[in-house]
């Protein structure tokens, strides 16, 4: 959904008494994804689904005895557009960060001992998530990484296909690349890894759909070739598909591996700080170009060290 040219007001009162219609009231604005203002203002943006939720949410106050008005406007004191739309991410940021804590507890009991519930526990996880997806007004970007995992919990059970082609890196010279904003620990070292050992006039760019750069080549996206596979990132999936043997780039694997899926595969701790930094970059307000070309630096020199202690003989 767009920005919106006008919000929905829901101003309400209702009897000290009605406990349980203020339970119910709140349940129901929690459903329709209703941003909460103050302790009795609640606010949508303006569509007629949204107002016919809203109509029927004061007519539910009315019959309980208490008062409510549905206001129409096309601004908020205090608050812009681009001010809401974001509250709106953060509070479906929250969510979609409680869903992957579930999903992740699944995978990981999944892992130890396959349990007869599985289908009905993943049914309800696959459930949570879209009534998720129905409320992310404004394509809050953490729906991409909930998507991810819950595409490998569903890939637990599923039968291992054919091993993808090996792919010529020479056919992806010159290419521009495209992946989402405020790219993290896999999406960075994925960059890193195109322009080092696949093309090294790669060019990067940043949206949140394919659709917006048609002929860029997408990767760290959901239904896209070069991204999770299985249990690999997509770093690792990089390098499976252009068959690289560089001992330094896959040790930097395991560490974005570890630091990205956090399921302790490979026992490689040194890639969490790095998360951070590149969490910490984008929440000071850092562009995703900047983020990308400090993240090289921080690859190269990771690659450098990984480079003298294969020669050196170590592995650690």
């Amino acid at each position: 959904m767009r920005l919106s040219a006008s919000w929905l007001l829901l101003l309400y009162g209702l009897p000290t008494g009605q406990t349980a219609g203020r339970v119910s009231l709140w349940r129901k604005l929690k459903k329709f994804g209703a941003l909460q203002l103050k302790t009795s203002a609640y606010v949508l943006p303006n569509t007629p689904v949204h107002a016919e939720r809203f109509q029927w949410l004061a007519k539910q106050v009315r019959d309980d005895g208490g008062e409510a008005t549905l206001i129409r406007v096309t601004e908020i004191e205090g608050l812009t557009d681009a001010d809401l739309a974001r509250l709106f991410n953060d509070a479906r940021a929250r969510d979609y960060a409680e869903h992957m804590k579930a999903v992740g507890g699944f995978i990981r009991r999944q892992q130890r001992r396959r349990t007869d519930s599985y289908t009905a526990d993943l049914e309800k996880l696959a459930h949570r998530f879209n009534e998720i997806r129905a409320i992310d007004y404004f394509h809050c970007p953490n729906a991409h990484d909930a998507e991810m995992l819950l595409q490998r919990a569903e890939g637990l059970v599923k039968p291992r296909g054919r091993q993808a082609p090996k792919l010529a890196r020479r056919e992806f010279a010159g290419r521009t690349w495209l992946t989402r904003p405020r790219p993290e620990i896999d999406r960075v070292g994925s960059a890193w890894l195109i322009r080092r050992c696949i093309d090294t006039r790669a060019r990067f760019v940043f949206a949140a759909s394919p659709a917006e750069h048609p002929a860029a080549i997408p990767y760290d996206m959901f239904d896209v070739e070069f991204t999770h596979q299985g249990d690999d990132c997509t770093f690792e999936t990089l390098l499976k598909r252009f068959d690289i043997q560089d001992a330094a780039a896959r040790r930097i694997g395991e560490m974005i591996h570890d630091a990205d899926l956090e399921d302790g595969k490979f026992g490689r701790r040194e890639g969490f700080g790095l998360d951070r930094l590149f969490k910490g970059w984008a929440r000071l307000g850092w562009t995703d170009e900047k983020i990308l070309a400090r993240g090289f630096e921080c690859f190269e020199a990771l690659y450098a060290e990984g480079q003298r202690r294969g020669r050196a003989g170590v592995d650690s």
